[in-house]
């Protein structure tokens, strides 16, 4: 059974940088693919980035200021954010499925295992 955990979510102000990581637990093999989603209040939940290989995906507003990395002898996602804004803010949670890149990743029921997610909130 896989396990993913959060950390690094924080109250920043506009501008700001944080830096999220997701810690992948009971992983044993296998094509895993993982992203960011995130979830603000009164929304629907928002894939933010992918990474498969070496290749990254982004959702057009955070492209140019969100950077996401893994390291795979750790077993642990990334995700660099610069230049925050107030709509941002949001919960963050890391997701992963087994298999290849479907051709889409930012559909959340395509994900079957979900982190308990890290708050981030960017005042102005």
């Amino acid at each position: 059974q896989v396990q993913l955990v959060e950390s690094g979510g924080g109250s920043v102000q506009t501008g700001g940088s944080l830096r999220l990581s997701c810690a992948l637990f009971g992983y044993t093999g296998g094509n895993i693919y993982i992203a960011w989603f995130r979830q603000a209040p009164g929304k629907e939940r928002e894939g933010v980035a992918t990474i498969d290989t070496d290749v990254t995906r982004y959702t057009d507003s955070v492209k140019g200021r969100f950077t996401i990395s893994r390291d795979n002898a750790k077993n642990t996602l990334y995700l660099q954010m610069n230049n925050l804004k107030p709509e941002d803010t949001a919960m963050y949670y890391c997701a992963a499925r087994y298999g290849p890149y479907l051709g889409r990743w930012e559909k959340a029921a395509d994900y079957n295992f979900w982190g308990q997610g890290t708050q981030v909130t960017v005042s102005s």
